[in-house]
């Protein structure tokens, strides 16, 4: 996949945010906040680095608490949760799955993060393509998901 201009990246559904960006050898970075590092600006990173800042920013989460890319295994395959947000005393409790933009959030794709978190077991999951987000509480007694008509805040984690 290539690396889009900054002209080529849409505007998303998210508050406004600073980002730090550099060209490298001809390919565009963004500056991960929780990576610490810059890594390449693609169009789902571009959603990511939108809802890190979302879920600092606005919404309390802990930089520290967070993972990017966090590895586990479903089955004899290894996966990557976009972002997975953990508790003080480090159990899973927030996991998002980020596509780009052009990307619609389908039924395949939630069907993707309940996959996911048969492994990952978090309370919280989160959808999103930077346009639209989609967010469910696990409801256990019942083994089912709720909508939620908003992300919840750090503090009610």
């Amino acid at each position: 996949m290539s690396t889009p201009s900054l002209s080529d990246l849409p505007i998303l559904n998210f508050p406004h945010y600073e980002f730090r960006i550099m060209e490298e050898k001809g390919q565009l970075k963004i500056f991960d906040l929780v990576r610490k590092k810059y890594v390449a600006l693609t169009p789902e990173e571009w959603v990511r680095q939108h809802l890190i800042h979302y879920l600092h920013k606005d919404k309390d989460y802990p930089l520290g608490l967070m993972m990017v890319e966090k590895e586990f295994k479903l089955h004899t395959l290894t996966k990557r949760a976009d972002i997975v947000v953990c508790s003080r005393d480090g159990n899973p409790l927030l996991m998002v799955e980020c596509k780009s933009a052009n990307v619609e959030i389908t039924q395949d794709v939630l069907d993707q993060i309940m996959r996911y978190n048969l492994i990952m077991n978090v309370a919280t999951v989160i959808l999103s393509n930077g346009l639209k987000h989609f967010c469910f509480q696990l409801d256990t007694p019942n083994q089912t998901y709720i909508a939620l008509a908003e992300i919840p805040r750090w503090e009610k984690q």
